[in-house]
């Protein structure tokens, strides 16, 4: 199934769109959630969502890197879309085994691109930049799916990392 990027948020919206009140990892809370999961686990969503990042990547890119949870099936599903090799980006490092926080690549010395879900303030980011940033990475921008934030697309707690959203809130809000 082949999608414009217009139908593709117009289903993204209807899927994953729910309504109540949520407390978000921000400490914020909305009456509008955005539900990753409702997508990243449908196919025929999934591979035209990693379609639409891949344009986004920046040429340079030389690994991209997934947040954990909902980063994991976004930077597969780019990784089998573009043949970039993929890492995946822990919380915090394990204290076990390979004692890392990033799995998958090395990414001493490589330009990384990260790729998010849903990104409001960009909290979980920023973590992972400090992360990153400890294991030799030059981190380029992060790509996510959905901009729920405020103004233009940026990480709160690091202004120099770029954000690139497939859609913002207002996509969404506006796809019906």
């Amino acid at each position: 199934m082949t999608l414009s990027k217009n139908e593709l948020a117009r289903e993204v919206a209807k899927i994953a769109t729910l309504q109540g009140e949520f407390t978000l990892r921000s400490g914020q809370v909305s009456h509008t959630y955005f539900d990753k999961y409702r997508f990243e686990g449908v196919p025929a969503l999934l591979a035209p969502l990693a379609k639409e990042m891949a344009k986004l990547l920046p040429p340079e890119t030389e690994i991209i890197a997934g947040l954990e949870l909902g980063g994991v099936p976004l930077v597969t599903a780019l990784s089998l879309e573009t043949g970039l090799p993929a890492a995946f980006v822990r919380k915090e490092a394990k204290t076990y085994g390979t004692c890392r926080a990033i799995e998958g690549q090395d990414v001493d010395g490589k330009k990384v691109t990260f790729i998010e879900d849903v990104i409001t303030t960009g909290g979980a980011v920023s973590d992972a930049y400090e992360l990153a940033a400890a294991e030799g990475a030059n981190v380029l921008t992060v790509i996510c799916a959905i901009w729920r934030g405020e103004g233009d697309p940026h990480i709160k707690n690091t202004p120099g990392l770029s954000v690139a959203p497939v859609f913002t809130r207002a996509d969404l809000e506006n796809a019906g």
